[in-house]
């Protein structure tokens, strides 16, 4: 009986199977369900934006009316294949949360597409309680710690930048390269902007302090890369 559920609920020979209407409701209101508890896994701790949220909901029934279609039909799944070759993906590239979960969308939807209900209830119901575990666990939590800093220093407009700093960058960072200078306070000050990383991140007070000294206790500023978000 445990066997059941990993089987088809579609009748019909190997080349083109006629779908009934039981059937196709049956595979599209398990998809809905499954898109939702999909969005659901998406979204536990988890940064979103509701336009992705709906569209994780849907591509499961959107993925299985395209299997359903192409299902033993040779010639339809080939022409399917050209068309999303055409098509592609249009929307800018997201994390790798995002692109694991439209995966396991289009996984969902393969399943249903091909009549495996219980077997697409199983393996979401899998990969939302290993979501959970892995998110809850401090898997991978100690990268969140970035080394990787931004720094800003601003300078009178008499001192000479180039090299004034390098000591202090050799003693507390690994890496430091300056990506920008430009004129602020209508050119009475320069204000620097550096990529570094620290060694050792405890430190960045005593380099900020030491910078202090260097640039007259004028402003400095020390965080996160600023990253521009992409959402798909």
């Amino acid at each position: 009986m445990f066997d059941a559920i990993f089987s088809t609920i579609l009748s019909g020979s190997e080349t083109s199977v006629a779908i009934s209407s039981s059937a196709f409701l049956l595979c599209s209101l398990t998809s809905l369900v499954l898109g939702v508890a999909i969005a659901f896994i998406y979204m536990f701790r988890q940064e979103h934006t509701k336009n992705f949220v709906v569209t994780l909901a849907l591509l499961p029934i959107i993925v299985q009316m395209v299997i359903a279609l192409v299902n033993g039909n040779i010639g339809a799944g080939v022409a399917v294949m050209g068309v999303f070759n055409l098509v592609r993906f249009r929307s800018i590239p997201g994390s790798a949360k995002d692109i694991g979960a439209v995966f396991l969308a289009m996984a969902v939807g393969l399943a249903t597409g091909m009549g495996y209900l219980g077997l697409a209830v199983v393996f979401t119901l899998i990969v939302g309680i290993a979501n959970m575990i892995f998110v809850l666990s401090p898997l991978g939590g100690k990268a969140t710690q970035q080394a990787d800093k931004t720094l800003k220093v601003t300078i009178p407009e008499d001192l000479d930048y180039c090299g004034t700093f390098d000591d202090l960058f050799d003693q507390y960072t690994s890496k430091a390269e300056l990506s920008e200078a430009k004129t602020t306070n209508m050119g009475a000050l320069y204000q620097l902007t550096y990529d570094i990383t620290l060694k050792d991140v405890t430190q960045e007070k005593s380099l900020l302090d030491a910078l202090r000294t260097r640039n007259g206790n004028l402003t400095v500023s020390c965080g996160r890369p600023v990253v521009a978000k992409e959402r798909l």
